[in-house]
């Protein structure tokens, strides 16, 4: 799974455009990256940037995920966890040559795999998340829609929850796509912080324009479904569950007010 901001390092370091990189390599609008090498024995295809006896074309540019590997890593109370036991790590079944590497703690390893801008990335990504389902929450109860007696729309974010990640890149369409996952920034790329912050500007600038003038019901309610897609669309490019981040947005609706 990628954000925007490891889509970004991924085209620097091959030396394209974000749009170039997306197209050619990612999947779902630039959320995934595309797994379409060489089947290994167990039939599971190679990373599109997988080069046979060489390994990675892009490993300056690797995203968190391949930087972490074989460690987890979850976010519990703005405090980060890394998911591990002992000496046995979750890829053990496919990968048993992982305990040939030096052993090392935990610090010291990210800190040779340099993954602290990209672990700084991941944390912001997830407040343009939230910051974006804001705009929903605000659609939805801040205005009529709510005390409507609307029921459609949070209905309507149950089923985004739960939609594969092709169908909702549809939903949400390519002019939304392409200013979530390859925003026009061209100033701090190589500040995760402040490139979100821009990216994070942007966004919410694109939904004032676009629904600072509503004027019906059925219109506060399509751009209320939108922005909870494009908020799902970020979260599952962060590897996280759209289904239970969801639901917790419906409850969280539900306790001010909007109905089911």
């Amino acid at each position: 799974m990628l954000n925007p901001w490891e889509l970004l390092n991924f085209s620097k370091e091959k030396q394209l455009t974000p749009r170039a990189f997306r197209d050619l390599y990612t999947e779902f609008g630039g959320t995934r990256l595309l797994f379409n090498g060489k089947p290994d024995k167990k039939g599971q295809k190679a990373c599109s940037q997988y080069l046979d006896n060489a390994g990675c074309s892009v490993h300056k540019g690797r995203p968190l995920a391949c930087r972490l590997y074989p460690l987890g890593r979850q976010i519990q109370y703005d405090k980060a966890h890394y998911i591990y036991e002992g000496t046995t790590f979750p890829c053990l079944t496919d990968c048993a040559e992982v305990l040939k590497l030096p052993k090392l703690s935990v610090g010291d390893y990210l800190k040779g795999q340099e993954a602290d801008p990209f672990e700084k990335a991941q944390d912001v990504y997830l407040i343009v998340m939230q910051n974006i389902a804001d705009i929903a929450f605000e659609l939805l109860l801040e205005s009529e829609l709510a005390t409507s007696g609307d029921t459609k729309t949070l209905k309507a974010w149950k089923v985004l929850g739960t939609d594969l990640p092709e169908v909702l890149a549809e939903k949400i369409g390519s002019d939304w796509i392409n200013c979530l996952m390859i925003p026009n920034i061209t100033a701090d790329t190589e500040n995760p912080v402040a490139y979100a912050e821009k990216h994070n500007d942007l966004l919410l600038t694109k939904a004032q324009e676009q629904f600072g003038s509503l004027q019906t019901l059925q219109e506060l309610h399509e751009a209320a479904v939108l922005m909870i897609g494009v908020a799902l669309h970020l979260a599952r490019g962060l590897g996280a569950n759209t289904k239970e981040i969801s639901e917790h947005w419906i409850e969280t609706a539900k306790s001010h007010g909007a109905k089911e």
